[in-house]
């Protein structure tokens, strides 16, 4: 219960050695807040996409008097955002096909995805909103691509986790 307490949580020290001491935990290391080669370019990647969206914020609202078009110029500006995150996945599209494994994809993500952009779409379709429907139909896309590259290579069961028989 020691454990578990705010305190005690506070005062543990991160970094390798955290548990050295600790024979409950043996020598497993604690994720470090050091800046490694590949997490230096994952922050640098997101400080310039929060510094994009800073500048967009700015823009439109220091910029752009007009309600009228600062909400049209903002439908444009988060239309490319959201295409731009629907066709994100197919980054590993080259992977799988040289692979010819699906092991990077997920297949519940590629159902959700197919399921979120499909009622987007269709809600604006009812809204007759183009900003909506046009955004989001890449979504639809980008999934029967990935429900094909799973067709074609269908995903191995580890062999570490087959199902035991009773």
């Amino acid at each position: 219960m020691r454990d578990l307490h705010p305190w005690h949580v506070l005062r543990r020290p991160l970094g390798p050695q955290a548990h050295a001491n600790d024979p409950e935990c043996g020598q497993r290391p604690v994720p470090a807040l050091s800046y490694h080669g590949s997490q230096r370019v994952v922050l640098l990647q997101t400080a310039t996409l929060l510094g994009v969206l800073l500048l967009g914020y700015g823009y439109f609202w220091l910029l752009v008097p007009n309600p009228e078009v600062r909400l049209q110029q903002l439908g444009l500006f988060c239309s490319v955002f959201t295409i731009s995150m629907y066709l994100s996945p197919l980054a590993d599209l080259a992977k799988v096909i040289q692979t010819k494994s699906t092991q990077c994809l997920s297949y519940p993500l590629t159902i959700a995805t197919l399921l979120t952009s499909a009622s987007w779409c269709l809600y604006g379709f009812r809204l007759r909103d183009p900003y909506i429907m046009v955004s989001n139909f890449p979504g639809i896309v980008t999934s029967f691509i990935r429900f094909w590259l799973f067709w074609k290579y269908p995903q191995e069961q580890d062999r570490n986790y087959w199902l035991l028989q009773t």
